[in-house]
C-alpha cells in the first residue's frame, strides 16, 4: 500500500546536487547582521571607470553595430574615442559634481594613453587592475599564463602610480577556476567580477586564504545595458536613478553597496553624457546621507568589521 505520510516521503527525497565553486555559501540578505558604513551611512556608492584599450584588427571588443571582417575600423574607431574625447569629458563630469572613481586600468592604456591616468593620478583616484587589453579574455588561459596575465598587469600599474593595486577586475568579468586564488597569491585584497549581492561577501581561497568579493554592477553598466540591451542613455540614466531611489529605501534594513560601472566611449558620448549628468546629480544631492567613496575603501572597512559581519 503506497505511504500516505507526505512528511515522510519528503524526508526519503534528497535534492539534487550541482557543481559548484566552492568560494561561498548561501546567505540571506535578511538574516545577516545589521552594521554601518563610515559616519553612520548605510548606502556606499562608487563609480568605476573603465579604462580600456583594445588590439587593432585582432581580438575583441565591444561592437556598436556588427562588425565586418578585421580590421573592423567601424567599431575600432567607436571605442577609441573614449580614450581621446570621452574619458575627458567624464573627468571634467567627475570635477563637476566631486565624485571619486575606481579606474579600472587594463595595463595597455599606459602605453597607449598615459595622459588619461596622469589626470586621475592628479584627481587621487583608485587604481584597479583589469588586464592587459580587453582585447583577451583571462578565464580562458591555462594557470601559468594567467598568473603572468596577473603579474604583468601588476607590475606595469605599480611602476606607474608607485604602488600596486588592491582590487581586480578581469577583462570581460572571465575568471577561471583558479582566479581568486591566483589573485590572492599575487597580493590582491579584493576582485569585482560577481555580482550576486548588494555586500561584500568573503571568497574562500586555496591553503586556507579569502579574497573578498566587492559588488560589481550588470545593472548599473553601461555595456550591459547600451551595447546588450539596447538602452538609450535616458534608459540608462532612468535605470541609475530609480537603482539609487529604492536602494537609499532598501538600505535602511541592511548596508548596501551601489556601483556605477561606466566606460568612456559610451557613456562618453555626448547625448548619453547629459543624462548621466542628471542622474550622477541625483545621487550628490543626497550626499550627507550616503559614503560616496572608491571599492577599496568599501573593501578595507569591509575587511576591518569583526569576524562574522561579512558573509
Amino acid at each position: 500500500m503506497p505511504d500516505q505520510d507526505p512528511k515522510r516521503h519528503h524526508d526519503a527525497v534528497s535534492p539534487p546536487r550541482l557543481a559548484g565553486h566552492g568560494r561561498y555559501g548561501y546567505s540571506a540578505l535578511p538574516q545577516r547582521p545589521v552594521w554601518t558604513w563610515p559616519n553612520g551611512a548605510r548606502l556606499a556608492v562608487y563609480v568605476a571607470v573603465n579604462m580600456e584599450h583594445f588590439a587593432f584588427g585582432e581580438g575583441l571588443g565591444a561592437e556598436l553595430a556588427p562588425g565586418g571582417p578585421q580590421p573592423d575600423v567601424l567599431n575600432y574607431a567607436w571605442r577609441d574615442y573614449g580614450n581621446r574625447v570621452g574619458v575627458w569629458r567624464l573627468i571634467d563630469l567627475l570635477d563637476d559634481l566631486a565624485l571619486p572613481a575606481s579606474v579600472l586600468v587594463n595595463a595597455a592604456i599606459y602605453g597607449y594613453c598615459p595622459e588619461t591616468m596622469d589626470a586621475f593620478r592628479a584627481r587621487g583616484d583608485e587604481v584597479v587592475g583589469h588586464g592587459r587589453t580587453n582585447a583577451e579574455r583571462q578565464g580562458i588561459l591555462a594557470e601559468p599564463d594567467e598568473r603572468r596575465l596577473i603579474a604583468e598587469t601588476t607590475a606595469v600599474i605599480a611602476a606607474a602610480e608607485g604602488r600596486a593595486p588592491q582590487g581586480w577586475l578581469g577583462p570581460w568579468i572571465s575568471q577561471s577556476r583558479v582566479t581568486p586564488d591566483l589573485l590572492k597569491e599575487a597580493g590582491y585584497s579584493y576582485l569585482l567580477d560577481w555580482s550576486m549581492d548588494e555586500q561584500p561577501v568573503w571568497f574562500s581561497t586555496r591553503d586556507g586564504g579569502r579574497i573578498l568579493s566587492v559588488p560589481y554592477p550588470q545593472e548599473l553598466n553601461d555595456i550591459p545595458s547600451i551595447v546588450g540591451r539596447k538602452d538609450t542613455g535616458e534608459d540608462f540614466a532612468h535605470i541609475l536613478e530609480t537603482t539609487f531611489d529604492e536602494m537609499a529605501e532598501q538600505s535602511a534594513k541592511a548596508p548596501l553597496v551601489m556601483g556605477i560601472a561606466l566606460h568612456p566611449y559610451l557613456v562618453g558620448q555626448p547625448h548619453r553624457l547629459r543624462p548621466l549628468r542628471r542622474a550622477l546629480r541625483r545621487v550628490v544631492e543626497r550626499r550627507d546621507d550616503l559614503w560616496i567613496t572608491t571599492a577599496g575603501a568599501i573593501a578595507a572597512h569591509a575587511a576591518s568589521l569583526p569576524e562574522g559581519m561579512i558573509p
